[in-house]
């Protein structure tokens, strides 16, 4: 079955945001870092988001990087320290594309009761 973007709308910022943590694994101008920081922050909220929706517990480590990353009160690590850290999120956003909406069969249904309705007889 192939899956649409709409079943994912955290396709296109996972991949961005995977692509671009491995880029900045070489050197780049600092500005690239701070770009790295928006887009990643940004990518990891729109992931947290689409596991909230579908009740998945990966939304905790999504929010983890989200906070990691932000740039408003940014976490200032040397270098070295950050690559390691660069590839693990580029493999979390990576192993995050597995996150997608649940077929229609396999979704609980909420029009059903939980328990068999109780029968009245007049009688």
């Amino acid at each position: 079955m192939v899956r649409s973007v709409s079943s994912r709308p955290h396709l296109i910022p996972s991949l961005a945001a995977a692509v671009l943590l491995l880029v900045a694994l070489g050197e780049h101008p600092y500005g690239y870092y701070t770009f790295l920081r928006w887009a990643t922050t940004i990518a990891a909220l729109v992931v947290a988001w689409v596991a909230w929706e579908r009740q998945h517990p990966v939304v905790w480590l999504f929010v983890g990087i989200a906070v990691l990353f932000n740039p408003i009160a940014p976490v200032y690590l040397d270098r070295e320290t950050w690559r390691p850290i660069d590839v693990a999120a580029a493999l979390c956003f990576l192993g995050s594309l597995a996150l997608t909406r649940r077929e229609a069969t396999m979704r609980p249904s909420t029009d059903a009761p939980d328990r068999p309705a109780e029968s009245s007889i007049d009688g």
